[in-house]
């Protein structure tokens, strides 16, 4: 049949139209969960079966949106939103941020201080978590500024520096560690390259990542513990073995006997047989010596709930049976391997309880960064273990934490680190902490 002239200029109109509704269709009905970054191996798939593990949630049939991304309330969101509006505009002209000196505690101009790498990399870090990347987001131009920092540091480093910077007596240095400049900056780089799998900037990203990897290796000491702790060393041991744990799950080269000694260090500050924390390495302050060993314990008691929950889907143990050495060797683990993740399990159980306790919780005596971090370390390990307790854990924290931001959008130290940018990045991880488990714990639940 031939066509009218009027029917072929109706096609060639309406045809290109109809291309775009079916793009659209498509796109809408199978990207929704991966609109926030560029992570390759997120794929939806993936990212419901990461987050179904993380809350447990393997046999609900609700509406899968509310689910996996869980709502935040609104005054929780109003406080994200005005503390990343301050914190940006805290941006130093070189990309970097700072938390200034120890010995001036009192200057809390943003503008006044000058840039450090661990604050620079925690600033970036609540960022990242908040929906900003190299290439997407609201303040996509200040990650990719921020990160250029981080880079230049790291390649600039020599080999007869000590430290990633030549500061000396930062806020956070004094108070978490000599090597909390490489600790942070490692982490950083790492939650980098879970979301960007292909990147002009990557081969940069993990050549910096393996730098910084070697130079903290380099300063664990021989009781597995890392030098120049600061006030706390048990916060800097923590966030060291989190650290290299995150960039071993990234396929960064990572020695398994300083990851081995790490935990066995803080397993240490934990007295099993009274089931209470040790807090000579913790200032004398039980909320960091839990937190620091709940946070490191956390992937091991994991993996135990892991093996344990498989071997009841394949008959192998009976619902009833706890974690325990025995059971574990049932569901595949070797004698030396149950017998760890057994005791992770109880520690972490037994910490993660202690941790949450009102007058734990109170740390100093008064708000700092340390309790921040603090809190951090607790609230992503009640989020690995799953199950509904981070939901009256995160209840909570996140009223703690909204009822102490300023009028201005951000938050500041009454004690050690003072540094509203230190604070403010540390308050936004802990408000958007539900935001991206399944690149934070990425690696954690397919092995």
């Amino acid at each position: 049949m031939k066509l009218q002239p009027k029917n072929v200029m109706l096609i060639a109109f309406t045809m290109p139209l109809l291309l775009v509704l079916i793009y659209a269709f498509t796109f809408v009905n199978t990207g929704k969960t991966t609109t926030r970054n560029d992570h390759a191996s997120c794929t939806p798939e993936r990212h419901v079966c990461v987050m179904k593990t993380i809350f447990n949630l393997e046999n609900t049939s609700a509406n899968p949106e509310s689910i996996y991304h869980p709502e935040l309330p609104g005054d929780v969101k109003e406080s994200i939103r005005n503390g990343l509006q301050w914190i940006t505009k805290a941006q130093l002209p070189g990309g970097g941020w700072g938390a200034g000196f120890h010995n001036r505690q009192d200057v809390r101009d943003p503008h006044a201080v000058t840039a450090d790498p661990a604050t620079t990399s925690l600033v970036l870090l609540s960022l990242l978590r908040t929906g900003n990347t190299l290439n997407a987001g609201t303040y996509k131009k200040e990650v990719v500024r921020g990160t250029e920092f981080l880079l230049d540091a790291v390649e600039q480093w020599t080999p007869n520096q000590p430290r990633l910077t030549t500061l000396m007596g930062t806020q956070p240095q004094q108070k978490l560690g000599q090597n909390i400049d490489a600790i942070l900056t490692s982490q950083y780089l790492t939650t980098l390259l879970k979301y960007h799998d292909s990147h002009p900037l990557k081969k940069r990203i993990r050549t910096a990542l393996q730098k910084c990897v070697q130079r903290i290796e380099d300063e664990q000491d021989h009781d597995g513990n890392w030098k120049g702790g600061g006030w706390a060393p048990v916060l800097q041991s923590a966030l060291a073995d989190q650290a290299l744990e995150s960039a071993k799950d990234a396929g960064i080269n990572v020695d398994n006997e300083v990851l081995k000694r790490s935990k066995e260090y803080q397993k240490s500050n934990f007295d099993i047989e009274t089931k209470s924390a040790l807090t000579g390495k913790a200032a004398g302050v039980m909320l960091y010596s839990l937190s620091s060993t709940t946070r490191s314990s956390a992937k091991e008691a994991k993996k135990a709930k892991t093996l344990m929950e498989k071997a009841k889907r394949e008959g192998k143990l009976e619902a009833e049976d706890e974690i325990s050495e025995e059971n574990l060797q049932r569901a595949g683990a070797s004698p030396a391997e149950a017998k760890e993740l057994a005791a992770a399990h109880m520690i972490n159980e037994s910490t993660t309880v202690q941790s949450t306790r009102e007058d734990v919780m109170s740390g100093f005596g008064s708000n700092g960064g340390e309790e921040l971090i603090s809190y951090l370390l607790t609230g992503e390990s009640i989020m690995l273990q799953g199950g509904n307790g981070w939901k009256k854990w995160y209840e909570a924290m996140s009223r703690r934490i909204i009822d102490i931001q300023k009028n201005d959008g951000s938050w500041e130290g009454h004690h050690c680190i003072t540094s509203p940018v230190f604070c403010t990045a540390a308050a936004v991880l802990i408000l958007s902490i539900t935001n991206d488990m399944d690149v934070s714990f990425q690696g954690t639940f397919e092995k």
